[in-house]
């Protein structure tokens, strides 16, 4: 009567052959998987990050009017007169971009072809957010407010003859901030911060 034999007494020529369908078996997956590629639609997962781009502007910047009443002082003109036509941004450079009609006095913006502008306008009235405990920063020896909002920053001015509001894009770099600061402090006398409610 023969023996069955068990699994444990497979010869190696057996071994050998299950070891090798089983390679082929994983090779013959990932074969199969690079040519058919995956059931996913890469045009329904959407553009890939590095593919997003902002339309091209078209036109002058269309600013909304907001109070300034301080907006034609001798301050506001001045500083006006005296800012670049281009702000650094990191590497790139941004340029003093047109403003739409009617535009407000005492409004700049720069920017590049895409992307949010950077916009300044002088002689606004005092920031209700500025108050005893309010945290200023100084740059170039020039006091500013920040305020954070949806995608940028709003830096107030509040150590000069008028209120100055400069909204950065997040994206953005701090050269718009440091170039506008070393400006005021070469054409706008200092004066002590206001924070009486």
């Amino acid at each position: 009567m023969a023996q069955e034999k068990s699994p444990e007494h497979l010869s190696p020529t057996a071994v050998k052959v299950a070891v090798g369908l089983v390679a082929l078996l994983a090779v013959g997956v990932v074969v199969a998987s690079s040519i058919l590629g995956s059931d996913e639609d890469p045009a329904a997962a959407g553009p890939s990050p590095t593919t997003i781009s902002a339309p091209p502007r078209t036109g002058p910047v269309a600013l909304v009017g907001v109070d300034a009443p301080a907006a034609r002082s001798a301050e506001c003109t001045t500083l006006v007169g005296a800012l670049p036509k281009e702000l650094p941004d990191g590497e790139d450079t941004l340029r003093r971009l047109p403003i739409a009609e009617p535009a407000p006095p005492a409004a700049l913006a720069w920017g590049d072809d895409r992307g949010e502008p950077v916009v300044l306008r002088c002689g606004l009235g005092r920031p209700s957010e500025l108050t005893p405990t309010a945290g200023l920063r100084e740059v170039d020896k020039v006091r500013w407010l920040p305020i954070e909002g949806d995608g940028a920053f709003t830096w107030y001015l509040v150590d000069r003859g008028a209120y100055v509001a400069l909204t950065v894009p997040a994206d953005t770099g701090t050269g718009p901030l440091q170039e506008v600061s070393a400006t005021v402090a070469r054409v706008l006398p200092a004066r002590p911060v206001d924070t009486a409610p």
